[in-house]
């Protein structure tokens, strides 16, 4: 039998399964908090810029509010998160970790990192021979280049041995927390013994099980929405895909405004109301996915920080805002730390929503992020329909001293 849903339940269902549902905590954020993020959304994805605040800081405020900054930092150095290549560089509980052992044995699926690791011979084993003896190292540490580095990906010998070393599993790593570069150790020295001893799963059972988890996380969707959650290739999760709803692990449904068959986890909850209020990271679960945040949300959503800037259409790191289990909005903010200011350089309505109400409830939100930020004041500066509005109501921001 196969279950039909609008657009809206999905959209609802989607919402619960990522937290959304559940209240923000009204006193002390800790550890306990973090976990229960990660059990609703698996892994947070990570990403350098630091225009506002570092990504993967975002998924946390979206759903706790304000909270200790040191908890993703604390909780990886403490071996209950562990960072590897699963949605791009992301942030995983430790526990997962026998399921991505098949994939450290994959070829390297970039065909330029590929050649240049094949170009390096010894190299690479006598940089882990240096990790093993002297202990942690960074890239500054085995730096090869004389000269300018010149694009984006143009790493010099030492860092791509570190980052083959990476991707094999031979060693982990974790953020240095003021400059965010990578430290470099061996796994049994930053993940725990239990962890590193549990057999992992054959690639086809592995799959199996990350596709499960992908449908917890999101609650509902296509085959390609569940295989993108941990950067799964589709044709090759096919097979799994029948077995787990073969053994009702999984249940086929229909979404009417969905042009494809999607899937739903026994698990996840149709929420009658989603009272959510949250600004998204460009790399959250709910938008991350583009195709995805089109089709539920009909939200279109393209980050523009790499777009010149005549070339912008809403700004340079616009976040999209979620009210309720609409996205009805976007801004585009900057943390001007030496003036203590948060800046909204745009703020624009999506069409056919309650603008005063959007402005009402933003406004909330940047305060909030504001005092998460030490920051001393709001400022809206650039463009969009909602920047007079918003103007008028952010101001001033109070925090305890």
């Amino acid at each position: 039998m196969t279950f039909a849903l609008t657009n809206a339940q999905a959209r609802r269902i989607a919402l619960a399964s990522q937290g959304f549902s559940d209240p923000r905590p009204t006193g002390r954020v800790d550890r306990r908090h973090l976990r229960r993020v990660f059990d609703r959304i698996g892994l947070i994805q990570i990403d350098s810029v630091n225009v506002l605040v570092r990504s993967q800081e975002l998924p946390l405020f979206a759903r706790l509010g304000p909270h200790p900054r040191t908890l993703i930092d604390d909780a990886t150095r403490d071996g209950e998160l562990f960072e590897y290549f699963v949605h791009e560089a992301s942030l995983i509980p430790t526990d997962q970790y026998h399921l991505y052992r098949w994939r450290m044995r994959e070829p390297y699926p970039w065909p330029h990192f590929r050649q240049r690791v094949q170009q390096q011979g010894n190299y690479i084993e006598q940089v882990y021979q240096r990790i093993v003896d002297e202990g942690p190292l960074v890239a500054g540490d085995v730096r090869t280049r004389v000269g300018k580095r010149g694009s984006w990906w143009d790493h010099d010998d030492g860092k791509i041995a570190l980052e083959a070393l990476f991707y094999l599993g031979r060693v982990t790593a974790r953020r240095r927390p003021h400059d965010f570069a990578r430290i470099y150790d061996l796994p049994e020295r930053m993940i725990p013994a239990e962890v590193l001893t549990r057999p992992a799963l054959p690639e086809h059972e592995a799959r199996k099980e990350l596709l499960l988890l992908a449908a917890k996380y999101h609650g509902v969707g296509t085959l390609q929405d569940l295989a993108d959650y941990h950067r799964l290739t589709p044709t090759l999760c096919k097979q799994a895909l029948t077995e787990l709803v073969e053994e009702g692990r999984l249940l086929p449904v229909t979404v009417r405004e969905w042009d494809r068959p999607a899937y739903l986890h026994p698990g996840a909850r149709l929420a009658r109301r989603i009272s959510a209020r949250a600004l998204l990271s460009p790399f959250d679960p709910i938008v991350w996915n583009r195709d995805r945040a089109l089709r539920m949300f009909g939200f279109h959503y393209r980050i523009e920080i790499y777009t010149p800037p005549p070339k912008r259409q809403y700004g340079c790191y616009v976040l999209p805002f979620l009210l309720g289990d609409e996205l009805v909005g976007r801004v585009d903010l900057k943390a001007d730390r030496a003036n203590r200011a948060l800046l909204v350089q745009s703020a624009w309505a999506e069409p056919g929503v309650n603008d005063r109400e959007v402005v009402a409830e933003l406004a909330q939100e940047l305060r909030l992020m504001a005092t998460w930020l030490e920051l001393d004041r709001i400022e809206v500066t650039g463009r969009g329909q909602l920047g007079p509005s918003l103007q008028h109501l952010a101001g001033g921001v109070s925090r305890p001293r």
